[in-house]
């Protein structure tokens, strides 16, 4: 039987029961659509292929929860979830200081009371030590791709190459890692905030 002869909601079923394949064949038939569409908003190869991952990782968790309800069709919902990424990565950037190059040019115009901000940046230093020792309790293969993730900021493509498995491999390995967090902060009772 070929991947088009069985519907999306036959193989993401499937992919719940514990079918890992099934969601590669979700992937290959609509790798092309998404694909294109994140590349005509941010037109950036290798951004395109990391928000294209991501979208995945949030499709796999949301199916893995058991949160994803067949309203509408899975290409229209995983294009939401791909086109959500995209803005978020637009308002990032858009978070950044841009100063023209003009005479007119203001320091005070972004200089302002920072207080807060020390407060934050300390919590936030707090938590990021506290999940740094968490993520030392993971296999060394999760705690490996995680750190080049979000630490070295490395696409899935780069972690493939360097670990040597493929894309899928790492993705799943990602997914995993981030279960098996938030297992450990459940478990040890660890509280991130404070």
């Amino acid at each position: 039987m070929s991947n088009f002869s069985i519907s999306d909601s036959i193989l993401i079923s499937s992919f719940i029961s514990g079918d890992e394949n099934s969601l590669e064949k979700l992937i290959i038939r609509h790798k092309h659509k998404i694909f294109s569409f994140i590349y005509s908003k941010v037109l950036d190869r290798e951004l395109t292929e990391d928000i294209f991952q991501e979208t995945f990782i949030k499709v796999i968790n949301t199916l893995k929860k058991g949160n994803y309800n067949e309203e509408g069709k899975f290409i229209s919902w995983v294009m939401r979830i791909a086109h959500n990424l995209v803005i978020d990565h637009f308002r990032k950037k858009s978070r950044i200081p841009k100063f023209n190059n003009n005479k007119e040019f203001d320091i005070f115009s972004i200089i302002k009371d920072n207080s807060a901000d020390i407060e934050t940046a300390l919590i936030k230093k707090q938590t990021l030590k506290k999940v740094r020792e968490i993520i030392e309790f993971l296999p060394d293969d999760q705690k490996q791709v995680l750190i080049y993730r979000y630490y070295n900021d490395l696409s899935f493509r780069e972690i493939s190459e360097k670990t040597g498995v493929s894309i899928n491999t790492s993705l799943g390995r990602m997914r995993y890692a981030l279960i098996n967090l938030r297992n450990i902060i459940k478990n040890k009772k660890i509280q991130l905030a404070y």
